[in-house]
């Protein structure tokens, strides 16, 4: 059965690695660095580019932990079906559901920030009209299929690629005086000034700084569409380090403009660093790179989370309905379609009915879910792969980098509500996994017999 399973995984193969690589961007680029930046940098100051540091660092292991699975065993079901592999039903039960929940909450959020920004140009217009035209857009790009998927989420990291590189070139000139304007930043000179709210600034600060790189599951689930499955690593290792290059840059520039005291929140850093200069059609053009980046990631966790959807349902972790297909020629899982729909109007529902405050605690608390799945791949990734030395000391130095931004949540006032009530999701989920736990020895034991 597992070969049969490798075979048709083989056959599946359409993607190159760096195809990967730039859908790896496209799934990442979003709203977590356009938008949500500027909290990172407000809450640590100059040291924010050592956060994501460390926040990039912490996203290579894990996704080389993810992408050596993947090579060696490719699964539809990505790191839950390992998590089942690793610890049994329950891990793979809970891997998936905190998954799900918790992307379905960040796309929400996605779709309500992207719809402000273009009340930009359309300041009369309903919000929940736009939230309407993205979530079908979004489900549109759904139902194209992976093969297409990936081209448009590599349109799409291409355009956002542009945008920042844009931004760079238009600092630089502004840095050198090409650019008329007077630039107000500088280069720290003292441990004080590169690290102005101290040591718990900067721990709070790095669940930001891995916000801004969530978007790895994607690949996961992608890396089985690849024509060589040992390509996954490689792909990952060059996504992420023309990442990294592309967010230190940025963020490095953006401080040499402007001091960190003036950015604010829900206005993207790089708008703010160039907002006194002469550049009218700056904002137009970032804003409309923000919008592409939000839904690029949205479409990319909509893809992502309808996938596990269907391999819980597969294995029996969700109602059978849900992995069922149409039966033309393009194969599409209406009833998981359903369900991610469905949780997709909850979610704009409820990102416009309640108090703004309310909301972010929400959606924090689904960015520290995704967190969570990090951790857990970290902890079960030794049952399934045999580990050289260098793996152990990269495992170790993973879990101590992962574990420092969930608990930095704990130390801000901002996030410190959403840590609290990501640990409601999972006592919820746990809760469940009790109910179901005496059916599933029930199931085994008649398979036994």
């Amino acid at each position: 059965m597992a070969k049969q399973t490798s075979e048709k995984n083989n056959s599946e193969g359409h993607l190159s690695w760096w195809q990967l690589s730039l859908i790896g961007v496209g799934c990442i680029i979003g709203t977590g660095f356009f938008l949500a930046s500027s909290i990172a940098i407000q809450m640590t100051g100059p040291s924010v580019i050592f956060a994501f540091i460390l926040a990039a660092t912490a996203t290579y292991i894990v996704f080389e932990a993810l992408a050596k699975m993947s090579a060696k065993d490719p699964q539809k079901g990505t790191f839950r079906t390992y998590a089942k592999k690793a610890y049994g039903r329950w891990a793979g039960f809970s891997s998936g559901w905190v998954y799900w929940c918790s992307e379905i909450l960040i796309i929400g959020s996605q779709l309500t920030a992207i719809s402000l920004l273009t009340k930009l140009w359309f300041p009369d217009v309903r919000l929940w009209i736009f939230a309407l035209i993205y979530a079908i857009c979004g489900l549109i790009v759904l139902f194209i299929g992976a093969k297409a998927f990936g081209k448009v989420e590599s349109i799409f990291a291409i355009m956002k690629i542009a945008a920042i590189f844009m931004f760079i070139v238009i600092a630089i000139l502004a840095l050198t005086g090409v650019i008329d304007g007077n630039p107000k930043g500088d280069i720290p000179k003292t441990i004080g000034e590169l690290f102005p709210k101290g040591v718990f600034g900067f721990w709070s600060a790095l669940l930001f700084a891995f916000f801004a790189h969530g978007g790895i599951e994607v690949m996961g689930v992608m890396a089985i569409h690849l024509k060589k499955k040992e390509d996954a690593p490689k792909s990952g290792k060059v996504m992420l380090a023309l990442l990294g290059l592309i967010y230190v840059i940025s963020l490095t520039l953006a401080l040499l403009l402007v001091p960190y005291t003036e950015f604010k929140d829900k206005k993207s850093p790089f708008v703010t660093a160039l907002a006194d200069f002469n550049l009218d059609f700056f904002p137009h053009v970032f804003t409309a790179a923000i919008i592409i980046a939000g839904f690029s990631t949205m479409s990319a966790s909509l893809f992502s989370v309808t996938t596990i959807l269907t391999t819980l349902s597969e294995e029996g972790d969700a109602p059978a309905i849900f992995s069922k297909q149409t039966k033309k020629k393009f194969k599409m899982p209406l009833p998981a379609i359903a369900l991610t729909s469905l949780g997709l109007v909850i979610s704009i529902v409820t990102s416009l009915v309640l108090p703004d405050k309310v909301y972010e605690y929400i959606t924090t608390a689904a960015a520290l879910m995704l967190l969570y799945n990090w951790l857990f791949m970290l902890m079960f990734y030794h049952k399934l792969i045999e580990l050289t030395n260098a793996d152990k000391v990269k495992r170790i130095i993973g879990i101590i980098l992962v574990v420092a931004a969930v608990s930095g949540s704990l130390v801000h006032s901002t996030s410190r509500p959403g840590f609290f009530i990501s640990l409601v999701f999972i006592s919820v989920i746990a809760l469940v996994i009790l109910v179901l736990r005496k059916r599933w020895e029930k199931e085994e034991s008649q398979k036994s017999v």
